[in-house]
């Protein structure tokens, strides 16, 4: 027991190196076919950011879209007790990297079939360089997809990675400001 403790405690220390520092700038495309430069277009307002780097990490991150939709995208319905939202920015972030590259165009158009509209601005495609993002998102396995959330001017104010749980969201939705 002791031993799990002290092995949670380290792991948790070391993935949250990359907190409280400025997210490398990415840009990006949407399935709107519109270009997003991330953290500055979304300046002066919190931005969970989500990042696959393989197809078993993009699986994994496809959990998270529903989830997140109905949580901090989707509008709150009016006149119940519930009908407060967050003022975030959402995007999530396949990665088209290394000898993936010539296939964006390929990837991006059956992502754009396969992914329901309403998610269509909040998926952004990058293609390029993952050396800048794997040592400054302290990025250490491609398989699980990485989930950066950042403060009003691009700082990372929180981060995780895996799977979807409902803890994770719910830690993500802590650190936000209601709107």
């Amino acid at each position: 027991m002791k031993t799990h403790l002290t092995l949670s405690i380290l792991l948790l220390a070391a993935f949250t190196v990359a907190k409280a520092q400025q997210f490398p700038a990415l840009e990006g495309e949407n399935l709107k076919h519109q270009s997003v430069n991330l953290p500055a277009d979304v300046s002066g307002k919190h931005t969970l950011v989500g990042i696959a780097l393989s197809k078993k990490s993009e699986k994994f991150l496809k959990g998270w879209f529903d989830p997140v939709y109905n949580q901090l995208i989707k509008e709150p319905e009016s006149g119940t007790i519930f009908e407060f939202g967050f003022d975030v920015n959402v995007y999530f972030v396949p990665m088209l990297t290394g000898a993936k590259r010539p296939a964006y165009k390929k990837v991006m158009d059956k992502v754009e079939k396969d992914v329901d509209p309403k998610l269509h601005p909040h998926v952004l495609f990058y293609k390029g360089s993952l050396s800048t993002y794997k040592d400054a998102l302290k990025i250490d396995n491609k398989n699980v997809p990485y989930f950066y959330l950042l403060d009003d001017t691009g700082k990372i104010i929180y981060a995780t990675k895996g799977a979807y749980s409902r803890a994770k969201l719910q830690r993500i939705i802590d650190e936000l400001p209601f709107d």
